[in-house]
């Protein structure tokens, strides 16, 4: 079971990369701080300081049909924001 599902690459999240050297991603329901930071440490080769996780709650969706009116949610997920050493970076658009 992979821990780490991908990286979130959103404008927040790259300004607070470059600004303040924290990373976020979106990871398994069941996973802890601990084990974070260790997957992220052997994915990328960096040296991990401080793990902060949260779950995000799904956001209701509807649209109008012919038969209707559909209503649903997103799945909820869980993300950990990642603070690495000072002087440590991750590039995730080395391999595009």
């Amino acid at each position: 079971m992979a821990i780490i599902i991908k990286p979130i690459v959103t404008e927040k999240m790259t300004a607070a990369g470059e600004k303040f050297n924290r990373y976020g991603f979106q990871v398994e329901r069941t996973a802890n701080k601990v084990e974070i930071k260790k997957a992220v440490e052997e994915m990328y080769n960096v040296q991990v300081v401080d793990v902060n996780t949260l779950i995000v709650a799904p956001k209701t969706k509807q649209r109008y049909t012919k038969s209707g009116l559909l209503r649903g949610a997103k799945q909820a997920y869980k993300k950990a924001i990642v603070t690495l050493k000072e002087g440590e970076t991750i590039d995730f658009y080395s391999n595009i």
